[in-house]
Formats: structure tokens, C-alpha cells, sequence
């Protein structure tokens, strides 16, 4: 079972990017929580769940590619 070092650090770099994502888009919602009564509330507001999803999708494809790397698919 050989792995493939190209594919695997692609994967790698993948969850390296979404690491800094999942802890920056909680903290952007919750400073849009905090300030309601600001008039960029919404658009605060829709950045953090966009981050957020991009984590959860960046480390979707950090998994699944390093999952494809180690066993061949």
C-alpha cells in the first residue's frame, strides 16, 4: 500500500486552511451577536456563516482527499 506524497500534502494544505476558518468564523458571529445595533449587523453577520461554511467544506476536502491518497481510490 504505497501513498501518494503529491495528493497527500494537497490534503494536508487543505486542513491547514480551514484550521484558522474554524476558530475565526464562530468569533465573526459572535462579534455580530454582540452588536446588533450596528447598521453592518447583517452583512457581520452573513461573512461569519460564510466562513464557517468554507471550513466545514475545506475540511471536507482535506479528508477526503487524504483519505483518497492513502488508500488509492
Amino acid at each position: 500500500m504505497n501513498t501518494n506524497k503529491d495528493l497527500l500534502s494537497k490534503g494536508i494544505k487543505y486542513i491547514t486552511i480551514s484550521l484558522p476558518c474554524l476558530f475565526i468564523g464562530p468569533a465573526v458571529i459572535h462579534f455580530a451577536f454582540i452588536n446588533k445595533l450596528q447598521t453592518l449587523y447583517y452583512l457581520i453577520l452573513a461573512v461569519g456563516i460564510g466562513i464557517c461554511i468554507t471550513a466545514m467544506v475545506l475540511l471536507f476536502l482535506g479528508l477526503n482527499t487524504i483519505m483518497k491518497s492513502l488508500f488509492n481510490k
